[in-house]
């Protein structure tokens, strides 16, 4: 009796042992392993057996958003927007036509109106007095704004001996091509204000068809011209999206 009373004993230690092990695993502590390399306790980061149950009172550990998706190559074919626009400007008259690549999320209707609004502000262009602008769906028009992925932008900016290396945008010809990955994450100088380099590429690539050239910061701290090749580095200049940040030209 005294032998299997001790053999009884040790059954219900080693079940103990066994249940406090669980009960432990429950605590959250890192993982530890036994001679063979087997976890002998469970962490948070574990996955744990079915039947085991955690309850937390802890906040889940903050998330990192991923940055928003851009398509990389498009159909290589292009989507009109609709409808025509109001005349801008008091000065020579330029009609232009916004359009999306197939195979891209963003619609030509909501593109065209940003377009719109950009190209309107008293800050543009048109505020120079020597430009007008309006867009036209249909008939001729002066020059095309492309929303284009960044596979595309290469292809037609390559066709006028451009290199955009899938990062920048062009103009050629009546062809503005914007990089949609830059439409989509801006650059780095512009810690994620899409909206203001939106404004600086399309001012950017339409100077480009009214013949400006490229400009260089002109000192450090001041708004960077328009011009400047602000996705290759500011010069100590900050960001800036207008020809005319201080508004209409006198």
């Amino acid at each position: 009796m005294r032998r299997k009373n001790r053999v009884l004993a040790y059954i219900l230690v080693s079940v103990g042992a066994v249940v406090g092990g669980l009960m432990f695993a429950a605590g959250g502590f890192a993982i530890r392993t036994n001679s063979s390399g087997t976890p002998s306790t469970w962490s948070e980061a574990t996955t744990l057996p079915p039947s085991t149950t955690v309850e937390s009172t802890q906040a889940p550990p903050p998330t990192t958003a991923a940055p928003p998706a851009f398509t990389q190559h498009g159909e290589g074919t292009f989507r009109r927007a609709s409808g025509n626009g109001r005349r801008i400007g008091t000065g020579r008259l330029l009609r232009y036509r916004v359009e999306v690549e197939r195979g891209l999320e963003q619609e030509p209707a909501e593109v065209a109106q940003l377009v719109d609004s950009i190209l309107a502000d008293q800050r543009s262009w048109a505020a120079s007095g020597q430009w007008a602008f309006q867009r036209s769906a249909t008939g001729p028009v002066d020059f095309i704004v492309k929303l284009t992925s960044p596979d595309t932008v290469d292809r037609i900016c390559g066709s006028y001996g451009l290199d955009t290396e899938g990062e920048a945008s062009c103009r050629g010809q009546e062809n503005v091509v914007i990089n949609v990955k830059r439409w989509v994450l801006a650059i780095p100088a512009y810690h994620g204000d899409v909206d203001m380099y939106r404004h600086l590429v399309i001012n950017h690539e339409v100077g480009h068809f009214l013949g400006k050239g490229h400009e260089t910061c002109p000192g450090k701290g001041r708004p960077a011209p328009v011009m400047q090749q602000q996705i290759y580095g500011m010069g100590g200049c900050v960001p800036n999206g207008w020809p005319y940040p201080q508004g209409r030209k006198k």
